[in-house]
Formats: C-alpha cells, structure tokens, sequence
C-alpha cells in the first residue's frame, strides 16, 4: 500500500519541480516581428545542444530564442551556423518542426516560408552530445 500512495506523489512531484523550475522561458531572449525586422538579417549567437535528448538531437531544456510574430509573415527564414552537426527545433503555432544538418544545406540547417501569427520558441540543437558556437541569422530576404 505504501508503494501505491507513493505512485500517487509522482505526479505532483512532477508538477511542483516544473513550476519552481529556475530555467524560465521569460529569461530567454525575444525578437518581435510586427512587419518587418529591424535589421535583415537579425543575427543571434549562442551555444547549441543541451543536456535533454530529443528526436531532434541534444537541446537545452529553455529554448535557445523565442520569436513572436505579431503580423502574418509571407517569408522568413531562419539559418543556423555551427561548427557541429547543428539542428533547429521549431515549436509554434503550426506545430513542431525539426531540422537537421546535411551535407544538401551544406552543414546550414535552415527553414523557410510562411509564417502566421504567434510565438515560436527556437531551439538550437546538436546531434552529438558536445556543445558548440552558433549563428541563428534570420531573415525576410528570399535568397
């Protein structure tokens, strides 16, 4: 029975240590795009990879940078420079999405077109366990 009530803690357990959490999303930086960037291309410098496995490689458990569209935007693009096999984790309104690096974007994983209102919370990932510098260039310029 003692087993049973424990179980039962789990749950709330899980509960309390999200929300008292120290890494927080409002500590992670924001762009906000009304119409247009205000320099083309923003670039953003981190460190990629992350302590938690993902289907998209290793990432942080905060998002690398958040994005809040506030006007639909017919074209932005998003690249991301490394030394390592970098990804880009897209959580947003449409859904999540998951690039990785290949040798077709030469190394560059990128993602492009519309992209409607909300917030998006970017991840910069690396497929092995090693961190590493990044670039996260974004921009409204169709190549």
């Amino acid at each position: 029975m003692k087993t049973l009530k424990l179980l039962n803690l789990v749950p709330a357990i899980l509960a309390i240590s999200l929300v008292f959490n120290p890494v927080s999303f409002a500590q992670t930086p924001t762009i906000v795009i009304d119409k247009n960037l205000q320099s083309d291309p923003t670039i953003v410098n981190g460190t990629s990879g992350g302590s938690v496995k993902s289907n998209c490689g290793n990432i942080s458990a905060a998002p690398s940078q958040v994005i809040q569209v506030k006007k639909p935007l017919p074209y932005l693009r998003l690249t991301v420079e490394s030394q390592g096999k970098s990804t880009l984790l897209i959580e947003g309104p449409g859904g999540r999405f998951c690039v990785m690096a290949d040798n077709y974007s030469g190394d560059k994983p990128e993602l492009s077109g519309f992209w409607p209102i909300g917030q998006y919370l970017i991840y910069i990932g690396n497929l092995s366990p090693q961190q590493y510098p990044y670039t996260l260039s974004i921009s409204q310029q169709n190549k």
